[in-house]
């Protein structure tokens, strides 16, 4: 992989708090995707495939808590194995051949895969494995609630219009943001930092997205609802720099990601604004924050 130098973005005269904190979440997420850290987990994702729709919901059917699912021996190549007695996941693996394409055509390939057919193939959730953990880059937080950022969020939360219900959900999903129903859930197992790391996130989703994915894309709004709870994270005295800078990474496109706050940013100061008013911050002081 490519390193780049990290870039530097320093602040200028006149740049507001809010400004600052983005050149922070832009520089670390930069300097995380230059990082062996980040290579390691690319050679992970590139062994974890993604799954069709219809397998998707095969895998979900027989196997509701799955969160990473692999092949047999992907998993034996990611140094894990499937414990013996596990029962595998089926579902539809393509079966491909070959075709020859017109030879006249320059601009052509030579041949293309084309399906002609599907077998029944079986894979297995990392909770079937055993084995050395995966590289992460997004780390969960591990700590007290300063300051008693919670009750400041719930209370941020009645104001814009959500209630707050904090249940036991799939794992691997921290929490979920329902504007049809005016509710924000959040896990009940999360560490008191991670949940409030977890309800910014959500609120901003709340501020940003009524429309949810339909309005804006998913990798997009998963960025800008993150930038947002970093900077709110920030002002409440919780430092979400392990579990942001690697959130925002993975959904930016890696490299990409520091293209991407710059491009939303004004959604990022706009939704940021927002929360901290809810929180009791005078209007202009959000503003300027």
């Amino acid at each position: 992989m490519t390193r780049r130098r990290r870039s530097t973005t320093r602040p200028v005269e006149g740049e507001s708090a809010r400004d600052r904190l983005l050149a922070q979440l832009h520089d670390g997420v930069a300097a995380l995707t230059s990082s062996e850290r980040w290579a390691a987990w690319l050679r992970v994702q590139s062994r974890l495939h993604r799954y069709s729709f219809q397998n998707a919901l095969l895998i979900a059917m027989q196997c509701p808590d799955a969160t990473r699912v692999a092949g047999y021996r992907a998993w034996q190549a990611l140094g894990r194995q499937v414990r013996a007695g596990e029962h595998g996941i089926a579902i539809f693996a393509p079966i491909a051949r070959r075709v020859q394409v017109d030879p006249d055509d320059e601009d052509a390939p030579q041949s293309v895969r084309v399906v002609q057919a599907f077998r029944i193939a079986y894979v297995f959730d990392i909770s079937q494995t055993d084995g050395p953990a995966l590289p992460e880059i997004a780390t969960r937080l591990d700590g007290p609630d300063p300051g008693n950022a919670v009750a400041q969020l719930d209370a941020a939360a009645t104001a814009l219009g959500f209630r707050v219900d904090v249940v036991e959900l799939t794992p691997g999903v921290d929490g979920s943001c329902s504007h049809r129903d005016g509710v924000i859930r959040i896990d009940t197992n999360l560490a008191p930092a991670h949940r409030v790391v977890t309800e910014a996130h959500e609120l901003a989703h709340a501020v940003l997205h009524p429309d949810g994915y339909a309005g804006t894309p998913r990798a997009q709004a998963e960025l800008e609802a993150e930038s947002v709870a970093y900077i709110v994270c920030h002002h409440l005295g919780v430092d979400s720099s392990a579990a942001s800078f690697g959130y925002v990474a993975h959904w930016g496109g890696g490299e990409d990601a520091t293209a991407a706050i710059t491009a939303s940013a004004t959604a990022i100061r706009r939704g940021a604004a927002t929360i901290l008013i809810a929180l009791g911050v005078d209007q202009q002081a959000a503003i300027a924050a």
